[in-house]
């Protein structure tokens, strides 16, 4: 008949096994449908999951496709903070303090005993897994003119509270962009680009090296600017002061310029040293002035960001941690250097230990471990990160607190341009919230995601709308916003079948493969998505015992998070997140 098209229902089946693992038995699957058309349906269907066509549920759209949100801009190390010019008779460099018995001589044990957990370190890891490979310079930046930034005569970053104000060195703004330089050298193919990429790399570890602070056997690379945080006490600074991040950041710049095939011989052998001075920095602890690691009250290992003004005080700030770790990583990778192996291991078992105190269960995770102040700037950095130590480490562990944080607050992004949320037939409540303006629409801490107003709609049939984003409403759930129509502007619940977002979002790759435990007695239905309009197929499945199967990936699919199995009778099928528990 015209505007109808045949459905073939399969016959549904559930399997017990007596226990053994996915990968080691068989599974038998669902009907096969025909797919329907999208959007609002012409005519109404049998072959519907809670007023949703399985042809919508069951597959992907042909567009947009797998969505990952880019890493997000480097946070200012000195934002929120406020900058002034040291005192007329500061002298630059001076370390203050008591010396070191020891200054002078390299460090060649660890500072102290803190505590470990035996991690090791994949060496052979991808290149777009290892560290700041995911931060590229871009050509547009190569040349940064901003209100904060700007290179000097000879190409070295300098930092300014505005663009009236002088400006100084700033180690971490200088590292971070000699990084993304590197990462942008290594995949550029016009040689103009690539030479003026390294170029910037090299200036701004010219200027490090320039600048140094040689001191208890190390090198350190000084703040010369008076600066303080008014929200987090303690964080005061005299020039010169030093930084945990720079010093672990350095040891990253120094060694990755040492693998650049446009280096010569005698600038490598500059780098190097370099990396050995920064790195025989956190091999001092703070008995002494300068330092930038200490130990908790509790034996953990600490690279602090912000050191306090007495020994064994700090903010204990997680995401400096982890970036100045990747220094550590770096080090080691290329040196096999066993004090950085066991620095590794005691900064990620710190971090691994503390993620209860990062944390905030459906909301924003904390900045530091001393102020409990959570950041929507911040967020999404503790889940890149998280996700690099699982790649270094092969823990699960830190996959799983990567999968925590993803749940707490995805990433508040600009969906693709053809995003669409599936609509049940029935009735629904969207809201009018109170947020920030586009184009994130994102929370505001004046604003709080105040409800405005409310409208209920009824769909005879089930429909689609466009939305532009998917975020956590702050006391609620996941929302997407809807972007045109009678209905823009307003926000609608992520409620699987009932209303979900089409397709593939949030991606996480993982190296090596986790494991998903099917529990006993409890029957689970696993997809196979079909694309360019097909429909997929479905197998349930049901174990007598629990059962395990391997995957590689999680992602957030047609609106629930989901496990992409690599082995077995469920190869390439997708099972939910929920039932089916996941290691780490």
């Amino acid at each position: 008949m015209p505007g109808k098209r045949r459905v073939e229902l399969g016959r549904r089946r559930f399997i017990r096994v007596a226990g053994g693992s996915v990968a080691g038995v068989a599974v038998v699957g669902g009907g096969t449908f025909t797919a329907l058309a999208t959007g609002v349906l012409d005519s109404p269907s049998p072959d519907l999951l809670d007023g949703v066509p399985r042809s919508l549920v069951l597959s992907l759209p042909d567009a947009p496709g797998s969505t990952q949100p880019p890493a997000p801009e480097l946070p200012d190390q000195l934002g929120d903070g406020v900058l002034s010019p040291p005192s007329p008779n500061t002298r630059i460099p001076y370390t203050g303090g008591t010396p070191d018995p020891d200054e002078g001589s390299v460090p060649t044990t660890l500072p102290f005993e803190f505590k470990t957990s035996g991690y090791t370190l994949d060496t052979e890891l991808p290149e777009y897994m290892r560290p700041w490979r995911d931060r590229p310079t871009t050509w547009s930046n190569v040349t940064p003119n901003t209100e904060n930034v700007y290179l000097d005569a000879e190409g070295a970053v300098q930092y300014r509270p505005d663009r009236n104000t002088p400006g100084y060195d700033q180690p971490v703004t200088q590292i971070q962009f000699g990084l993304g330089c590197i990462s942008s050298y290594r995949t550029a193919t016009d040689p103009t680009r690539k030479a003026l990429f390294l170029e910037r790399a090299k200036a701004q570890a010219k200027r490090l090296i320039d600048k140094r602070v040689e001191t208890r056997g190390a090198w350190y690379f000084p703040y010369p600017f008076d600066w303080y945080h008014p929200e987090h006490s303690g964080v005061t600074y005299k020039a010169p002061w030093y930084s945990g991040m720079a010093q672990g950041e350095s040891i990253s710049l120094f060694i990755q310029l040492t693998q650049l095939d446009g280096v010569t011989e005698e600038e490598k052998a500059l780098y190097r040293a370099a990396a050995d001075g920064a790195f025989a920095s956190l091999l001092r602890g703070d008995n002494a002035k300068p330092w930038v690691v200490n130990k908790d009250s509790k034996g953990y290992l600490w690279i602090q960001e912000y050191p306090g003004a007495t020994a064994g005080t700090g903010d204990y700030t997680f995401n400096g941690m982890i970036f100045a770790t990747f220094g550590l990583w770096d080090y080691y990778v290329a040196t096999g250097n066993e004090l950085a192996l066991k620095m590794y291991d005691g900064a990620v078992t710190t971090i691994r230990d503390h993620f209860t105190r990062l944390r905030q269960a459906k909301w924003l995770s904390y900045y530091c471990n001393t102020h409990r102040v959570p950041t929507k700037g911040y967020h999404q950095h503790h889940i890149n990160l998280f996700r690099q130590l699982h790649w270094q480490t092969g823990s699960p562990t830190f996959a799983a607190q990567q999968d925590a944080l993803i749940n707490d607050y995805p990433y508040a992004q600009n969906l693709p341009a053809g995003s669409v949320a599936a609509f049940a037939a029935g009735t629904h409540t969207l809201y009018k919230l109170k947020t920030q303006g586009a184009p994130l629409y994102g929370w505001s801490p004046t604003m709080k995601d105040a409800q405005l107003a409310t409208k209920k709609v009824t769909f005879s049939k089930a429909t689609q709308a466009p939305v532009d984003v998917r975020r956590r409403i702050e006391g609620r759930g996941i929302y997407y916003r809807i972007s045109a129509g009678a209905y823009a502007g307003y926000w609608v619940g992520e409620y699987y079948p009932k209303v979900f977002l089409r397709g593939v979002h949030l991606p996480t790759t993982f190296r090596p493969q986790r494991t998903a435990t099917f529990p006993p007695n409890v029957s689970i239905t696993c997809i196979k998505f079909g694309s360019d309009g097909r429909t997929g197929t479905t197998k349930t499945v049901k174990f007598a015992t629990s059962s395990k199967a391997p995957f590689d990936q999680r992602a957030i699919v047609n609106g629930r998070p989901m496990l992409r199995i690599t082995a077995g009778g469920l190869t390439g099928y997708w099972v939910p997140n929920g039932p089916v528990l996941t290691d780490g």
